[in-house]
């Protein structure tokens, strides 16, 4: 079956618009990158991504004013500029993957395609689409970007991050790809988890449990957070969900899930950090203002 975009798109808009954020571009100006900020002084109205470095072991947060670091005593500084970045995804040390809108003023495309940094978000490059493309969410997996392309509601999957092969049109928020097969990749949309086992150019309705965001760090970690914060995991890809626990501060904005028992979760009121697979969670950043896009 294959799920098409257009009236789509507008229907799963209308249930996942709480979490679904609408940025069209940045209103901020650009940072010194060397600007050491705390928490107060930043301005997080959403956060988009979230990752950790393996080369300094920091929490990164993608956020709709630029992206962040955290460090273990709380201290939090913007790296780089003060773009909108929105699919995000760390791909290996100082190297992160991203997408959306840049600083007001930079010149930029509006719509940033794929883009890449090589010293942990301070800089970043555009690889490919740039100017045509806002991925809303981006999964590396398997030597292979998986993008979902809010622009035209579609998954594109690329192996060399120039070239894309367009795959299926579907109404999404998140998507998810398989440890251990490139082919299953999940997407939740309106009607539960949809899922795909011929890499994502067709997927099966969605159904079961509504989700806002998934991470797959393990075969049998799934995990998927509800629009009201549950925490649910799955050890069976999918098929089955167990609650694991509540993420504090409302509605999410964004899941990664580091591996089997590590999880992060940005809710409205900041970005909170498990260590025992969601049964409890401490709050590493705070947001300066609730909601926002």
């Amino acid at each position: 079956m294959k799920i098409r975009s257009r009236a789509a798109t507008a229907m799963t808009a209308t249930v996942l618009a709480a979490v679904l954020a609408a940025c069209s571009s940045s209103t901020g100006t650009s940072s010194d990158a060397t600007s050491a900020e705390v928490p107060g002084s930043l301005a997080v109205s959403h956060v988009h991504g979230l990752g950790i470095d393996p080369a300094d072991g920091r929490l990164y947060v993608a956020t709709h004013e630029g992206v962040i670091t955290v460090a273990d005593d709380g201290t939090a500084r913007r790296v780089g500029d003060t773009a909108d970045y929105m699919g995000f995804t760390v791909i290996g040390a100082r190297t992160f993957l991203g997408s959306g809108h840049p600083a007001e003023g930079s010149g930029d495309h509006g719509n940033r395609g794929l883009i890449q940094s090589t010293d942990s978000g301070r800089t970043w490059k555009t690889l490919s689409l740039g100017g045509t493309t806002d991925f809303h969410s981006l999964e590396y997996a398997h030597n292979t970007v998986y993008g979902y392309d809010s622009t035209r509601g579609l998954l594109r999957v690329s192996a060399d991050r120039t070239s894309w092969d367009d795959r299926a049109e579907l109404a999404a928020l998140d998507i998810a790809v398989s440890p251990q097969d490139r082919d299953v990749v999940l997407a939740t949309t309106e009607d539960g988890v949809a899922m795909s086992t011929d890499g994502g150019r067709k997927f099966r309705a969605g159904t079961g449990q509504v989700l806002a965001f998934l991470s797959w760090p393990a075969a049998d970690a799934l995990y998927g957070v509800d629009l009201a914060g549950g925490l649910h995991r799955s050890t069976d890809g999918g098929t089955s969900w167990k609650e694991t626990g509540t993420v504090p501060g409302g509605q999410p904005q964004a899941l990664t899930a580091v591996d089997a028992k590590r999880v992060l979760v940005a809710t409205q009121d900041g970005v909170y950090e498990s260590r025992d697979g969601g049964r409890t969670f401490t709050r590493r950043l705070p947001m300066s203002s609730a909601g926002g896009h």
